[in-house]
């Protein structure tokens, strides 16, 4: 698609665009990589990929309208704290990952191929890094080349980890669900969406707080959940088991 409409873009253009899309090309590559027992269908992928890029149609439309009423509701009744508190965890985080969450079951839950946990993972990342690059593209072209490098190494890492932990959670789902247990689909399907909204939440109050000890704080969340995000991705594919077992 992109090569269809590259002739209308400028040098420049191109160069912010493959700087925003490429960091979340290079993660959803690795993702799919580790999934060994049983490699996910390309096309399946793609379809999630930008099924997370239309969710950030989405995710404007409600943040806009999320934000309008918290605004109208708190401003001026609350401090500046409690309302980032609710802004970022019940509005932008609850909002992002809710949609991304819509449409990574509108896409896969009755697949197929969906028949092992870990594809769970690589389906929740594919929609999340879908929508990260659609996001991406936004700042990148709105901020510059370097406002691409370090969402590099922060926002898209982060929309990926967000994703693993989603899809670990909705694996476990589509797991009780084969097995008739629908009072631990029903709890792993909503852990799907609140751990999520958790890392998230949390994610965005520190990096935009503007305070120093929370912007440092940010800094060692971010390693940390890279840390543990990436001990823990391996150990989900590596304890990979079939749906049907």
């Amino acid at each position: 698609m992109f090569w269809y409409y590259a002739p209308l873009l400028t040098q420049g253009q191109t160069l912010l665009f493959l700087a925003a899309v490429i960091p979340p090309l290079i993660l959803l590559i690795w993702i799919f990589r580790l999934d060994k027992i049983e490699s996910e269908p390309k096309c399946l992928i793609v379809k999630l990929f930008f099924f997370g890029v239309l969710a950030t149609i989405a995710a404007i439309i409600f943040e806009g309208i999320g934000e309008a009423l918290i605004s109208s509701l708190l401003s001026g009744i609350v401090s500046r704290t409690v309302y980032n508190l609710v802004m970022y965890f019940i509005v932008v985080a609850l909002v992002e990952e809710g949609v991304k969450r819509f449409a990574l079951k509108a896409g896969s839950w009755k697949h197929p191929a969906f028949d092992y946990r870990f594809d769970a993972i690589v389906y929740a990342v594919a929609v999340s890094l879908g929508f990260a690059a659609a996001e991406n593209v936004g700042y990148v072209f709105s901020f510059g080349l370097s406002n691409a490098l370090l969402r590099a190494v922060t926002s898209i890492p982060g929309h990926c980890i967000f994703g693993i932990y989603m899809g670990y959670y909705y694996g476990m789902a589509k797991y009780a669900d084969m097995h008739g247990d629908s009072s631990k689909r029903r709890h792993y399907m909503r852990m799907s969406l609140l751990v999520p909204v958790l890392l998230h939440g949390w994610y965005d109050f520190t990096a935009t707080s503007g305070n120093g000890t929370l912007v440092l704080l940010f800094f060692v969340y971010i390693i940390i959940l890279d840390i543990v995000a990436i001990v823990s991705v391996r150990r989900f594919a590596r304890s990979d088991e079939s749906l049907y077992r």
